[in-house]
Order: C-alpha cells, then structure tokens, then sequence
C-alpha cells in the first residue's frame, strides 16, 4: 500500500490515532453530515494494515458518504468500512 505523507512546513510528519481500539478493530468516530476521504483516514488505514486490524469509521446514520471516500472503502474492502450509528 503506498501512502503518501504529508509534511508541515517544519518538515514534520503528520500522525493519527483512533478514536477506539477493541479487538481486531480501530475505530475512528465522526459525527458529520458528509465524510470525504481525509489524510486521517489513509494514515489509520495505512496503521490498521500494519497491525493486521480493520478500521471501522463510524458515522450517523444520515451522513452522506463522498464518492472519493467510497472508492478508497472500495480499493481497500478487506481492511475499510463505514459503520452507521
């Protein structure tokens, strides 16, 4: 999987956590009303893989889901999926 990185203007790399970890899962928790692809979650999915897990990104139930989000769940279905709360 090829991720690319991201820097600030000091050169640092960015990072990411979960909101939750159980189990096999690492869940990121938003509450929007639509979730495009973010850099968040190329890093939390770049991280899941590492660690042989699957992100769960979880969103309510009415949240529309960009087309750039469903294609990146899509390309990476074994390790990706939108939960609805």
């Amino acid at each position: 999987m090829q991720i690319e990185f991201i820097y600030t203007r000091h050169q640092t790399a960015r990072g990411a956590r979960p909101d939750a970890e159980v189990n096999n899962k690492l869940y990121l928790i938003k509450n929007v009303s639509e979730m495009r692809l973010t850099y968040q979650i190329k890093l939390l999915t770049y991280l899941a893989q590492l660690r042989a897990k699957k992100l769960i990104v979880q969103l309510p139930s009415q949240a529309n889901v960009h087309a750039s989000l469903r294609d990146f769940v899509r390309s990476h279905g074994g390790i990706v999926e939108i939960e609805r709360a």
